[in-house]
């Protein structure tokens, strides 16, 4: 159980790894709640695996909202690489993550994405490759430019991403100019769903005059995902 008590009970988590083709095995953690509604495979970012607080304490959010999660590393942070695949690797991994969610919890419905680096690669496996039993994808900031260098590159291929997207995304964040997301979502029409955390940084930090806490920010990301997910696994 989390220090913050979140779960009223431990739920399972396992460790896996999976082969990615051309890059070797990586290690993954399933964390599911005894009442998981859905599986959200999730990606890191690109200066900080798995286990970073932030995607451990994300996970525990998740469980509590009753989304089970199957993270896992990039081969580039398993080998203990400093610096990113390219992006071809980067998507087969997402590719073989997927796989090995679906069969890690077949009964579920299925979902993808990642913080920062992990839900642009997500975005971009989906719009090369079919992900099998994908309902959508998540992305907790998705990084639209680098840092205060706005432009939007990086989004030409979301028009190719046949599936339901979720924008999770700071007013503070430097990797995302809302004046230039928010139209990118209008394009993009009922397929993508943009929910802004006021205050928040790309590392869904908040300004300490917002009177909020980062668990309080977690809780609402792990709530917005249920929430969504849930309609989506409905249909």
């Amino acid at each position: 159980m989390s220090g913050g008590g979140v779960f009223n009970s431990v739920p399972l988590t396992k460790n896996i790894r999976f082969i990615v083709p051309d890059a070797g095995e990586v290690s993954a953690i399933l964390v599911r709640p005894s009442n998981a509604e859905c599986l959200l495979v999730t990606a890191h970012g690109a200066g900080a695996g798995m286990n970073h607080s932030f995607m451990t304490a994300l996970a525990d959010h998740l469980a509590a909202a009753k989304v089970a999660t199957l993270r896992f590393q990039f081969s580039y942070m398993e080998q203990r690489r400093r610096i990113p695949d390219k992006p071809a690797v980067l998507t087969a991994a997402v590719v073989a993550a997927v796989q090995a969610g679906s069969k890690a919890a077949p009964d579920l419905p299925l979902f993808a994405g990642g913080k920062s680096l992990g839900g642009r690669m997500s975005a971009l496996a989906a719009a090369q490759h079919p992900l099998g039993n994908v309902r959508g994808l998540v992305f907790f900031g998705f990084p639209l430019h680098p840092p205060n260098q706005p432009g939007t590159k990086r989004a030409e291929r979301l028009g190719e991403v046949k599936l339901p997207m979720l924008f999770l995304q700071g007013t503070r964040d430097k990797l995302a100019d809302l004046n230039l997301l928010r139209p990118i979502c209008d394009r993009l029409g009922p397929q993508a769903t943009l929910h802004i955390i006021e205050t928040a940084d790309h590392s869904f930090h908040v300004l300490k005059s917002s009177g909020r806490t980062d668990a309080s920010v977690l809780q609402e990301l792990a709530r917005t995902v249920s929430t969504w997910t849930q309609k989506l696994a409905r249909r």
